[in-house]
């Protein structure tokens, strides 16, 4: 780990970025790739840490793996029976809450473990989840063991999954190959991030898997058993990593563009031009794809219900640490069990650079100050990959900032450093 000096941009940045892959929509597909009749290609694939993990996790399980010789982004995925393995998380939720109930139509025990820090995420709910419908699992939390038979039975299932939608995407994923119709019912408080699952069930309705939605009292899915059908993939740009790049103009005044861009999305990251726009930002998307974002002369304070998109959360938090006025930010105590607390590491490092940030139940009260009222410091990422571009954003208007342990933002962009460089020169970021 290194102390990171990050870029300032002595003027307003411009500059065009072409991002990789989505890693919510790659690791998706992966699964369901795994789990298909037949082979699918999937293009575009995200190569980070968070998906190589995947990859390595379903090869591990047995699965086929072939990367094209001359684009590691271009993969063929080929089904084949699963067996015992040793599947290594790292701190990648997806892989330690989607691979589970994969793992369990494995034949053998297929032992889980993780980064330190990733000891501490919750994951007793898919656990719990997979011991009702008759897995036998070992822990609680990483480590922990599945031990698989081949075949899991299915049935309904009660989850309380306020921590996390990737609790109800990781039984949804598998749910189609378990021996019965498998019924999962919410109780307890919203669901955060609720576009992951709509996106998980679009997905899923891809590969032929129909999902029953019944929302009232109560929040229920309904998956019947089926094949899942084999698809050739493309992956959209990863949105939510659109987000640091996109922040750069907001918080200099420039212009970034950002080519690709869908017109249609179930990536709850599209919601950054909105938020953006609320802050004083122009956007706009032109008929070829291409998003272009240009900042105020100064950013406009914020009140606004993260809920479903706490992802964003960091970056939202660095640009009202230098915007006019109080901004709220609330719906999002969920955060507290992400890759860090993330509500109290950015009260931590805000007020650390000498900004005014308090925590509050389920949310954060920040007061923006002018950048050259900040002091520089060493902006703590406490592995958390958002945490270090929300460090990066600041550090473009803050000299002398340093991010502390960069590399954590290889988990989702492997060149950030080298692609947040560009950025500030103006060069294009290439993927």
């Amino acid at each position: 780990m290194t102390d990171w000096a990050a870029p300032t941009a002595s003027e307003p940045v411009h500059a065009t970025v072409e991002l990789p892959g989505s890693k919510s929509i790659t690791n998706r597909a992966l699964i369901l790739a795994a789990l298909a009749e037949g082979p699918s290609r999937i293009r575009g694939t995200l190569r980070s840490r968070d998906t190589d993990l995947m990859l390595e996790g379903l090869a591990a399980l047995g699965v086929g793996i072939a990367c094209a010789s001359d684009d590691p982004t271009d993969v063929t995925v080929t089904p084949a029976p699963l067996h015992a393995a040793e599947v290594d998380c790292g701190l990648a939720g997806t892989v330690m809450r989607f691979l589970p109930a994969v793992a369990a139509l494995a034949d053998g025990p297929v032992h889980f473990d993780g980064d330190e820090q990733a000891r501490s995420r919750p994951l007793d709910t898919v656990l719990d989840a997979l011991r009702a419908l008759g897995v036998q699992i070992d822990g609680d939390g990483l480590p922990f063991t599945v031990h698989g038979t081949g075949a899991v039975a299915g049935g309904p299932v009660t989850i309380d999954a306020s921590a996390s939608s990737q609790f109800v995407s990781g039984l949804l994923l598998s749910a189609a190959r378990f021996a019965e119709t498998t019924v999962i019912t919410h109780d307890g408080p919203p669901v955060p991030s609720m576009p992951h699952i709509t996106m998980t069930i679009d997905m899923l309705a891809a590969a032929g898997v129909p999902v029953t939605v019944e929302t009232g009292d109560v929040t229920r899915w309904t998956v019947a058993p089926t094949a899942i059908r084999a698809v050739d993939w493309e992956i959209e740009p990863d949105l939510s990593n659109a987000a640091a790049f996109l922040a750069a103009a907001a918080v200099t005044g420039g212009t970034v563009s950002v080519p690709r861009w869908p017109a249609n999305t179930t990536q709850p990251g599209a919601e950054i031009v909105s938020i953006l726009m609320d802050m004083g930002c122009e956007a706009q998307r032109s008929a070829d794809g291409v998003l272009t974002v240009t900042g105020p002369h100064r950013l406009k304070a914020i009140d606004i219900d993260l809920h479903d998109v706490g992802e964003l959360t960091p970056t939202v938090a660095a640009l009202a640490a230098v915007a006019d006025g109080t901004s709220t930010l609330w719906g999002i105590e969920h955060l507290r069990g992400h890759e860090t607390d993330r509500l109290a590491a950015l009260t931590a490092e805000i007020t650390r650079i000498g900004g005014e940030c308090r925590e509050t139940e389920d949310g954060l009260v920040i007061t923006g100050r002018a950048p050259d009222a900040l002091t520089p410091a060493v902006w703590r990422s406490y592995a958390d990959h958002r945490m270090a571009t929300a460090g990066a954003a600041l550090g473009l208007v803050v000299p002398g900032l340093a991010v502390e342990n960069v590399e954590t933002t290889a988990k989702t962009m492997p060149d950030f450093p080298q692609q947040w460089a560009a950025l500030v020169s103006g060069e294009a970021a290439a993927q």
